[in-house]
This record gives structure tokens, sequence and C-alpha cells, in this order.
């Protein structure tokens, strides 16, 4: 939210001062309807203090975090806070002075240090997530990819691919914290292929080009046009298929197909080049090769409208 509204503004909290602080407080205002004073800000925020936030204060600053409340915020981060203060170390039974200003003493001030240092974790947190938006262009023809759904894996470091499509227009919308993102991009007539990107908070849109799968294309003209050299095309099958080729005819148009059909090489060739064949209008859903051939296809017939 900050860095939309000041693109410029240093991520590191710590040291911001004068017209940062000013403008974090205008930000407030405008967000959460709320004010902090510039002292809670040196005192809180740029150093670990021994007071606890007023409640208030830990209010407003959870709801422009993205919380209900404070009791949300800690409520959706216990688990964290726990693990922090499991990590106190104990203190030595003698060193134990007066019970109460001892159990006052270290139990306040390891909480104030825990509790800024969540409050900066999500702050900062906040500020460097941004929107990014992909869109795809045809490597050969440079022309915008929007008549297709590009699927989009996104890849991260120790959790399993999220997955994710292109809307009508041919955008990918990402939101993100990090600063390098990578992403295994593909389409029904698109190559599959790994993209790594260094997103730039300045740079919001992004663009990546793909390479087109020529045998989908190919299979997709082929169900279309009328060919009179029907031997032609059905040698251009042959190269293009694998033998052990898996063909799967789905029936449907729905994302959930109501029937499936498996089909092999010949099957497929013959449904396809035949003049009163019954594959028209196919529209290719996925694809896989192997050794410069097809060994995976999934297609439906697209019905007239």
């Amino acid at each position: 939210m900050m860095q939309q509204s000041y693109p410029g503004i240093n991520p590191d909290i710590s040291e911001w001062k004068g017209q940062e602080i000013t403008d974090f407080q205008e930000e407030l205002l405008k967000c959460v309807n709320a004010h902090i004073s510039e002292k809670w800000f040196y005192t809180h925020m740029k150093s670990v203090s021994k007071s606890l936030p007023r409640i208030d204060v830990l209010n407003l600053l959870s709801k422009y975090a993205g919380y209900a409340n404070w009791d949300d915020f800690v409520f959706k981060n216990k688990d964290l806070i726990e693990a922090s203060q499991a990590e106190q170390p104990a203190m030595p039974e003698a060193a134990k002075p007066s019970a109460l200003a001892a159990n006052r003493y270290f139990i306040a001030i390891p909480a104030a240090a825990i509790i800024i240092v969540l409050l900066f974790f999500g702050v900062f947190k906040l500020f460097n997530t941004r929107e990014y938006k992909f869109s795809f262009y045809d490597a050969d023809t440079r022309e915008p990819i929007t008549n297709t759904r590009i699927e989009v894996k996104v890849l991260t470091e120790g959790e399993s691919p999220v997955v994710g499509f292109s809307n009508a227009e041919g955008y990918f919308f990402l939101k993100t914290d990090k600063s390098k993102v990578k992403l295994v991009v593909s389409g029904p007539y698109y190559q599959s292929d790994t993209i790594t990107r260094i997103v730039k908070k300045m740079n919001a849109n992004e663009a990546v080009s793909l390479h087109a799968n020529d045998y989908a294309l190919m299979i997709h003209y082929f169900s279309q046009m009328k060919v009179d050299d029907w031997g032609k095309r059905r040698k251009n099958l042959e190269g293009m298929i694998a033998d052990e080729a898996m063909i799967y005819q789905l029936y449907g148009m729905n994302k959930a197909a109501s029937g499936m059909e498996l089909l092999n090489k010949q099957e497929f060739i013959d449904k396809l080049t035949m003049p009163s064949g019954s594959l028209k209008n196919i529209e290719v859903l996925d694809t896989k090769m192997r050794d410069g051939k097809i060994i995976v296809l999934r297609f439906r017939v697209k019905l007239p409208s």
C-alpha cells in the first residue's frame, strides 16, 4: 500500500525519518482514519521500547496490515509468537530477586520486543507485496496471445506449485513480495517454458514470449481444412505422432468432461483424415512431446455455435 502511494520510499522502516514518517501518518489517516505521533514512531519503530504500545495503536496498525484488530493479529500469528517466546532464555533460580518485579521485567521486555518485531514484519511484507501483470505474446508473430488460455505454475522454493490461468484478455496477475519469481508457462498451442523474472517494484507489467507448438496447431488446422490430398495429410500425421501415443478425446464443453475415449495413433489418424471422419474442428487441450513427437494428446471437438 505505501509503495503504491510512494514508490520510492525506503522498504526498511527503521530508516524512515522526516517526510517518510509524515507520509506514513497520512497513509494511516487515509486508510484507517487514525493517527500516530512522530514520537511514538521513534519510540517503538526505530528502537526496542521498554514499554508496551497502547492497545488502540496496536489495533490500528493491525487493521492497516489487513487484520480485524490486535487480537486477530495475535491469533493468526500465535505460532510465531509462541516460537519467539520459547527462544527467550530462562532466568536462573539464583538470579531471581523479588518475584513481582522480576516477572514484570522478564515478561514485559521480551513481549514488547516480540510485538515490535511482528508488527515490523507484517507491515514490511505489506509494503513489499505488489501485484504484477504478465502478458503473453507469440515469439514468431509478435502478436499478443489472447485467444487461448495460458496455464501458469508459480514455483516457490520449499512449496508445491501454485497453478493459475490467464484471463480472457490474456493477462495473468501475481501478488508477491519476492524480488524474483519462477514460472512454468504453457498453453494448448504453445510450448512449455520456464520463466525466471527479477520483478522491479517500479515496473508492474511483464511481457513473456511463447513459441508455438506447431504440431498442435497443425492438428487443429487439419480438422478445419478441406483437403483433397488425404494421403499427404496422413503422412504428415504419421511423422508427428509417436507409435505408442496415448490420445484422449474428451466429451462435453465444461471444465469437468462428461466422458472420454482413448484412441491409438491409427484410430486417431483414420478419424481425422477420412472425408467422412467424425473429428471436425478439434480443440487441442494438452500435448506432451518426446523425441520430437507427440506422445500424449488430449482434445475435444468444438460443437458448432
